[in-house]
């Protein structure tokens, strides 16, 4: 009887605890969950996306992790972000500004290595690209040689298609970086608040999707991470390089089997958390140079990191003295 008893009581513990243990909620660790990543940025989106007619951006991250608030890099051009977003530190540590790109050629040999340097450095066979608009940033911003696959025209359809045709043939890359825009050629010409900005919003939404699905056809969509960022805004007139909150504030967004299904970024989020996001997800242990972080409240696992003042301290102080100076622009 006592046998009996002791089975049936095995039986009782192991049924209570084998769900615990094949438990789908069971957190998987995000630091390298991820095979590919995917850095989706639209020039001069800003905070603007959630005033747009965006169905693509809604299907894909509406089930991921959203912030609409991010700050930029206090000169908010787009030679200053898009270096800071792939090197992880602040402009006063690159010092790119948009007078300098397009001229020097950068190299793996310069001050702070880009993501790229640090992919190619842990996986030194993976397939790395880089699909622009805005030719500067293949040229100046992501180096030339550490073997990154580099694709660039003037219109946002053609580079969409292109990265489309990529993936299409094959090409199943660590790491990809896009940039695209016209949505910052709107607002140059009309302003954050035209009909015409927000119509640019809407067709590049549909190139987002038209990569979205090249990504998910050719099966690597479930081992990817998929970030959404904006390098700055625009002011209601148009224009941009300023201390404005229009200016100031970006989207961001992230989409992956680790991300907080509804979840955001803290209050802290910086553009430039970029490049610490993506080195978290591929498991590439981040520079001790970078001031970027992995936001709190963006992963299922994983609490978040604080940024360090000794990392930058020049920037601490700056971005919070602009930061209280940008506060009186909130209605503008």
């Amino acid at each position: 009887m006592k046998k009996v008893i002791a089975i049936v009581l095995s039986l009782i513990m192991i049924s209570a605890f084998m769900p615990m243990a094949f438990s789908e909620d069971k957190a998987i660790s995000s630091f390298g969950a991820y095979e590919h990543v995917f850095i989706l940025g639209v020039d001069g989106a800003g905070r603007f996306v959630k005033d747009a007619d965006t169905p693509n951006f809604d299907r894909i991250f509406g089930d991921g992790a959203i912030y609409y608030r991010a700050r930029t890099e206090v000169k908010t051009d787009s030679a200053p972000n898009w270096s800071s977003m792939l090197y992880g530190v602040s402009v006063f540590k690159h010092k790119l500004q948009n007078s300098d790109v397009g001229e020097a050629e950068r190299t793996s040999k310069d001050e702070f290595p880009s993501v790229f340097c640090c992919a190619r450095d842990a996986f030194p066979d993976a397939t790395l690209a880089s699909f622009v608009n805005w030719s500067p940033i293949n040229k100046t911003i992501v180096e030339n040689d550490v073997d990154v696959y580099k694709y660039n025209n003037g219109d946002d359809a053609v580079v969409k298609q292109a990265l489309c045709d990529y993936l299409d043939a094959g090409n199943a890359p660590t790491l990809l970086f896009l940039q695209l825009d016209s949505v910052d050629h709107a607002g140059h010409e009309y302003g954050s608040k035209s009909q015409e900005y927000f119509d640019q919003l809407n067709v590049v939404d549909g190139y987002i999707g038209d990569i979205y699905d090249a990504i998910e056809r050719n099966g690597l969509l479930d081992s990817s991470l998929i970030l959404f960022i904006a390098d700055h805004g625009h002011m209601t007139m148009g224009g941009h390089g300023g201390l404005s909150m229009r200016e100031s504030q970006v989207t961001i967004a992230a989409a992956g089997k680790t991300v907080k299904k509804g979840g955001t970024f803290d209050s802290q989020t910086r553009n430039r958390d970029i490049a610490a996001i993506t080195l978290y997800a591929l498991g590439i242990d981040k520079t001790d140079y970078m001031s970027a972080r992995v936001p709190s409240k963006l992963f299922n696992d994983f609490k978040g990191e604080l940024r360090s003042f000794k990392a930058d301290p020049l920037d601490a102080v700056v971005s919070a003295l602009s930061w209280f100076l940008t506060l009186f622009t909130a209605a503008f």
